[in-house]
This record gives structure tokens, C-alpha cells and sequence, in this order.
């Protein structure tokens, strides 16, 4: 799925275009105790209530592709019979009117999520009738082939509101405010089957995390039986050591600064594109050819690569790896930032044996907030004045 496709999705959790056709949802606590279950056609829900789902469902598809949201693919012995696929095809196609399934499923979350604290589980099933697409790219809503029928599953956690003063309208007094147990945004969650291509991929789903470096391997393995992707922190930590593997000795300031430009402009060129930038294992290596490592480094990149990369079709979003807003250069004592489209205003020089890194100024010069003048500024004495 690309951000084209999870938008269109998005789009149908509002009243207008609706597509949610049943809501089921299990309280639990932190004692992993079924509290309480809810199972409505949605559309039967109080307008207040909607809305306040609608946002749940929108954030459960919301944040960074190929970061908070990962479209994961089921391994061939998952879509056999007994597999997870299908108990995930049996749910969607019952239309959560089967209780049976349902409370296996809120039974396999609750066994496979962890969470010290109370949550909410969401599930809903919808239909979205596809509108064909003319030339112009418009919809076209008389015209449909095809029906996408998803499940979508929420995990919010559930806290305890803060406690504080209130002003009671009624009584027209300031009163200690009571506290109550409030659903937060959601934590994970997934749609499935995938939209891709605008239509229903079955192969894949798409995985939401809030906090995209703690993986919830049980859930992923257990419950959605799909192989663990690299987190956005483990693609960067993994990404650093190829680099400093491969260069080694070459390691130089020259070198990764080039590399950063390079990943920058990448991104930069592909802004507009539906799809994140992706590099594999050969994209990488020709990243660093025409970063300008030395041919003899790049001779031993594969068998590196290996080394360092168990999978070896795992690859890196580019925006995982590297910063678009910012290149940090870090010493023990110095930090800098710069954006990414200004790096080649620092330069690495050797002085007097001395290595230095050079910042180039200019004649605006803020330190924590005072505006100093900058050297160039400075005044000089007029020669022809002098007597």
C-alpha cells in the first residue's frame, strides 16, 4: 500500500462515506480479565460515539510509511489451511457475526499483547464499494467492479484521567474533578486484507505501531503469523554498521558526508512519490559507488553485507536511515546541525596537525538568542583616514 491508497481508506471513516458496516470491542484489564464487550452494526452507534471511533480508526493508518505503518506479507505456510491467514479470511468474511471466532481472537490478543495496564480492543468490519478511476484520475462513483472487504483492529490502552479542579456549570461552583478511565489513541493495530493497487491483497496486511522501536513480537508472530520486519531503529543501527564495515579505514568525514547528500537528494527527488524511497542490498552498494568509495571496499561489500544483514532481502527506507530535517554531527563535546541541504557549508581541514571541522558563517550569528556581529561586520580602519 502507498500513501495514495492508505488515504483512500482513510477517507471512509467519516459520516459521508462510511464503509464500516459492525463494531465489535473487548474491555480488558490488567489482569487480562474479559470486563466488558461491545458488538453493534455501527451505524447504530450514538453520532458522538462514531466520531470519536472515526479517529481512533484514522490514527490506526496514520504516521510514517515503512516507519509507524509496515505492510508485512504471510509466509506460504501461513496461507495453508490452519494458518493465520485463514483464521484472519474466516473473521472477515463471517462479518463479526460469529461469536465463536470473535472471542477466539480477543482470546489470542489477549494472550499475545503486552500491556501492564488496562486496553480496549477494536474490530470492525467493512465494505467499501471501489469507484473506477477515469484518465483525469477522477472517481467516477456510478461506476464499480469490485467490493474491498476489511477487518481493521485497534489496540488502545486505557488510563485513568488526571486528577485536577473542574468548574460544575450546575452548580456554579470550582469542584475536585472525578476521575474516570479514558481510551487513548491506539497503541497497534493492522488492516486487513491490504489495499493494494486499489483493490484487495489477501497476501498482505498493514501494521500500525504508535512507537514503531518496540515491536510486539508475539502479535506479529502469533496472532498475524508474519515475519518480523527491521524497526525503524534497528534499519538505522544496521544501515551505520554496512557503512562503517564496508569503508573501514576510508571511514573519512568526506566520504559519510557525501553518502548523507547523496540519501538526501534521493529522498528530496522522490517527495511527490506515493511510495517510500527503498534501498536493497544493490541500491546500497551503488549509493556508496557514487558516494565515492574506493572500488577495493566495494569488492568486499557482499560478503559484508551478509555478515551484517541476516536476511538478504531485508531493505531500508531511506527515511529511517538518515535525518531529513537535520544532519547531526556529533563529537564528545560539540554537537552540530545543520539542514541537509546546507552540509557543504562544513568542511573537515587539518591545521597545524590539528583536525578542525569549519562552519561557514555569515553575518547573522545568534548565541541563545543575543545577535553578535559576525567578524566580517566588524569595522576596519580606513587607511586613507590615518595621518
Amino acid at each position: 500500500m502507498n500513501k495514495k491508497e492508505i488515504s483512500e481508506i482513510k477517507k471512509l471513516f467519516t459520516t459521508t462515506r462510511c464503509a464500516v458496516t459492525r463494531i465489535c470491542g473487548c474491555y480488558v484489564d490488567a489482569e487480562k480479565n474479559q470486563k466488558t464487550k461491545l458488538k453493534e452494526a455501527f451505524l447504530s452507534l450514538p453520532e458522538e460515539e462514531m466520531f470519536k471511533y472515526f479517529n481512533i480508526f484514522r490514527k490506526t493508518l496514520s504516521g510514517t510509511l515503512g516507519k509507524n505503518l509496515v505492510q508485512m506479507e504471510f509466509p506460504l505456510d501461513q496461507e495453508m489451511p490452519g494458518g493465520t491467514q485463514e483464521f484472519l479470511l474466516q473473521l472477515r468474511n463471517s462479518e463479526l457475526k460469529d461469536d465463536t471466532l470473535i472471542d477466539e481472537f480477543y482470546q489470542k490478543v489477549i494472550e499475545n499483547y503486552i500491556n501492564p495496564e488496562n486496553y480496549y480492543i477494536i474490530l470492525i468490519h467493512g465494505a467499501y464499494d471501489i469507484p473506477a478511476k477515469a484518465s483525469d484520475n477522477l472517481e467516477m462513483e456510478d461506476a464499480s467492479d469490485y467490493v474491498y472487504e476489511f477487518l481493521l483492529c485497534s489496540i488502545c490502552p486505557v488510563k485513568l484521567s488526571k486528577p485536577g479542579l473542574h468548574y460544575n456549570a450546575d452548580a456554579n461552583t470550582i469542584e475536585n474533578l472525578i476521575q474516570d478511565w479514558i481510551v487513548d489513541t491506539p497503541d497497534i493495530g493492522f488492516l486487513f486484507p491490504a489495499f493494494t493497487d486499489r483493490n484487495t491483497d489477501i497476501h498482505n496486511l498493514m501494521y500500525y505501531s504508535k512507537k514503531p522501536d518496540i515491536i510486539q513480537t508475539d502479535i506479529i508472530n502469533t496472532l498475524l503469523g508474519c515475519q518480523i520486519p527491521l524497526s525503524a531503529k534497528t534499519q538505522k543501527e544496521t544501515f551505520q554498521t554496512i557503512i562503517e564495515e564496508t569503508l573501514d579505514n576510508s571511514c573519512n568525514f568526506e566520504t559519510v558526508m557525501a553518502i548523507q547528500e547523496n540519501l538526501s537528494e534521493m529522498i528530496e527527488e522522490r517527495r511527490e512519490d506515493p511510495e517510500p524511497v527503498v534501498l536493497d542490498k544493490y541500491q546500497v552498494k551503488r549509493l556508496l559507488e557514487n558516494s565515492g568509495v574506493e572500488n577495493e571496499r566495494l569488492e568486499e561489500f557482499d560478503e559484508l553485507y551478509e555478515s551484517v544483514v541476516a536476511d538478504d532481502n531485508a531493505s531500508f527506507v531511506a527515511a529511517n536511515v538518515t535525518s531529513t530535517r537535520a544532519c547531526e554531527i556529533r563529537t564528545p563535546d560539540v554537537v552540530i546541525k545543520v539542514s541537509p541541504d546546507k552540509t557543504q557549508m562544513i568542511e573537515s581541514r587539518v591545521i597545524d596537525g590539528i583536525p578542525y571541522l569549519l562552519i561557514q558563517a555569515t553575518d547573522q550569528i545568534e548565541i541563545n538568542g543575543i545577535a553578535v556581529r559576525s567578524p566580517l561586520a566588524e569595522p576596519h580602519d580606513d587607511p586613507e583616514e590615518e595621518f
